[in-house]
């Protein structure tokens, strides 16, 4: 059983195929087949079910794939981090986000990085979802991930930075702009602008409008809180977002309007590591320049 074994194993699993592989990795299916047959002689059961439309692990096969998933990757990572310490400040950062991440968050902590390690990299990679953020950490594709904070993911390390408290977006000309306070059962009878279903913010909203017994009707979906308060300014409905320093593209006539909703828990947002003890110094440096920078922030913003 060698680390090309179980590489090749969970590129198997991942992709489905023998044939996937051996095209990706310019060798042939009997080759890669090889590998798994190895491995399921050096451990004595069978790891892969052959189907008609490819394969998929077995029971067995899973236990070796997560022990496979998380060895290897904590290997690459020592072995990346190692190179980070023999370049000293001349490494990498790779960092995944969300689409409205580095405007709101890291904007100041990105210049201030640069300044101090001006022959570093940052690496960012945008990914919508907070679930394929934890899938890039597992497979050590990126250092660092600033996700929605919604329960806690095997393999994975998390900590809060900000709580966002949640507004309700409105057009200054709108007749709720005039209210002091919106009620939830108001809510219910607005036309909404809505966040990715599937997304954590999204899962955390419907969550808490759900224990007041709310239900919003999405009439647009979008894919990010940027969007939902430009489509709110044009005029195609309401949104309820976090609160952030929004820039609205045509605030000097048509600026918008940012009521506070109170009986809404606030939104964890954060880092999320595969190990905090295993991040390069330079990875290190850079989270904790955005955990200071962010809380400066949020202390300048409303609420």
């Amino acid at each position: 059983m060698t680390i090309d074994d179980l590489r090749v194993f969970m590129a198997v699993c991942q992709a489905g195929s023998l044939s996937a592989v051996a095209r990706d990795q310019s060798c042939t299916q009997s080759a890669v087949s090889q590998h798994v047959k190895r491995l399921e002689k050096a451990t004595g059961v069978r790891l892969l079910e052959r189907r008609p439309d490819g394969v998929t692990p077995t029971p067995e096969g899973l236990v070796l794939l997560a022990a496979a998933s998380d060895g290897i990757a904590g290997l690459d990572l020592a072995v990346r981090r190692l190179g980070e310490f023999a370049r000293g400040e001349a490494g990498a950062v790779r960092i995944t986000t969300g689409a409205t991440t580095i405007r709101h968050f890291m904007s100041t902590a990105v210049a201030e990085f640069r300044r101090h390690y001006p022959q570093a990299t940052l690496d960012f990679r945008t990914i919508v979802s907070s679930r394929d953020c934890f899938d890039a950490l597992t497979a050590g594709s990126v250092d660092l991930a600033w996700v929605t904070i919604h329960g806690p993911v095997p393999g994975i390390e998390q900590r809060p930075v900000l709580e966002l408290p949640w507004v309700l977006a409105v057009r200054a000309d709108d007749p709720v702009a005039d209210l002091p306070t919106v009620a939830p059962a108001d809510l219910a009878g607005l036309r909404h602008i809505r966040l990715p279903e599937n997304s954590a913010s999204r899962v955390h909203l419907d969550a808490a409008l759900t224990r007041l017994g709310v239900r919003l009707p999405s009439e647009t979906g979008v894919t990010d809180w940027n969007t939902a308060v430009l489509l709110t300014e044009l005029g195609i409905g309401h949104a309820v977002v976090p609160d952030l320093p929004y820039e609205a593209a045509g605030a000097s006539s048509s600026p918008l309007r940012f009521i506070p909703l109170p009986y809404l828990p606030p939104l964890p947002v954060g880092w999320a590591v595969r190990r905090w003890d295993a991040l390069t110094p330079l990875a290190r440096a850079f989270a904790e320049l955005v955990d200071h920078r962010s809380g400066i922030r949020r202390d300048s913003t409303r609420g």
